[in-house]
């Protein structure tokens, strides 16, 4: 079509305009598509992008782990620890560390959490590890997940779930500030010295319901008086009997004293 053809050559601006706008447009859309290190974008790329600058000096270039100089190893192996031990580790802050000697303490994670999305989407890469477990605790049934947490995780965590310590210098932590998720992430993992509880050993059901118990500790029904900082049956028996030895001792010592100058001014 030419301009001695059209017939309404005013017709031509508004063609022009909308073509015009269809391809600002696209280019537009072809900007903002996919932006590295934004969500939205190819997650396994910006994974592996922020596992080659801040993982890789301890678990290789490909998580196949590093050994230092002198046969140790600087960082172990993650081409089967799955999407689930990353999900852990950097959303407790446990991961990275400073120094490949350092113990993992729960902290503020380093990751904000689109980076953290994209760290374990590329971890999952590298093997056939456990996913990140979808967790509902509000559908877990709270007296099974009392009964499974104390017959599996009270000698390690205490009853009140305050952490404890193991053997090496090593302690359970507190599960005070643990996310459902990350109760049954660790559950599948078995972070530390905490054995690994698969699927054959608690079904999902069953860490839905560990997950809920957790929770209810945070702010448990203390029935049968004064909580004691929930401290658990051990300490908090051994603080009932040395409060209640001391007052009887104080109670015999008042009374004593009393009858004793009773003695006194009836023999003066």
């Amino acid at each position: 079509m030419t301009l001695r053809r059209l017939r309404h050559p005013a017709l031509l601006v508004p063609v022009l305009a909308a073509a015009l706008f269809l391809v600002l447009g696209a280019g537009s859309a072809a900007q903002e598509e996919d932006p590295p290190g934004r969500p939205g974008g190819d997650l396994v790329a910006q994974g592996r992008e922020l596992f080659v600058v801040g993982c890789s000096s301890c678990h290789g270039l490909d998580g196949e782990g590093v050994r230092a100089p002198d046969g140790a190893d600087r960082g172990p192996s993650l081409e089967d620890s799955g999407e689930a031990a990353a999900y852990y580790y950097l959303t407790t802050g446990r991961m990275p560390l400073a120094s490949s000697e350092e113990i993992p303490q729960r902290k503020e994670p380093a990751y904000e959490p689109h980076e953290i999305a994209a760290l374990v989407a590329y971890v999952g890469t590298l093997g056939d590890g456990p996913d990140v477990p979808d967790v509902d605790a509000a559908t877990g049934d709270l007296s099974l997940g009392g009964e499974l947490f104390r017959d599996n995780c009270q000698a390690c965590h205490s009853a009140t779930g305050a952490g404890g310590a193991l053997s090496y210098g090593r302690a359970a932590p507190s599960l005070g500030q643990a996310t459902p998720t990350q109760v049954g992430a660790a559950m599948r993992i078995g972070p530390g010295q905490m054995p690994v509880f698969g699927r054959d050993a608690l079904d999902d059901a069953e860490v839905d319901a560990i997950a809920r118990y957790v929770r209810y500790l945070e702010d448990p029904d203390d029935r049968g008086g004064i909580a004691l900082g929930r401290l658990g049956p051990i300490p908090e028996g051994f603080l009932v009997w040395v409060l209640g030895m001391g007052l009887l001792l104080l109670v015999s010592y008042v009374i004593g004293k009393r009858s004793y100058h009773r003695r006194k001014a009836e023999a003066g």
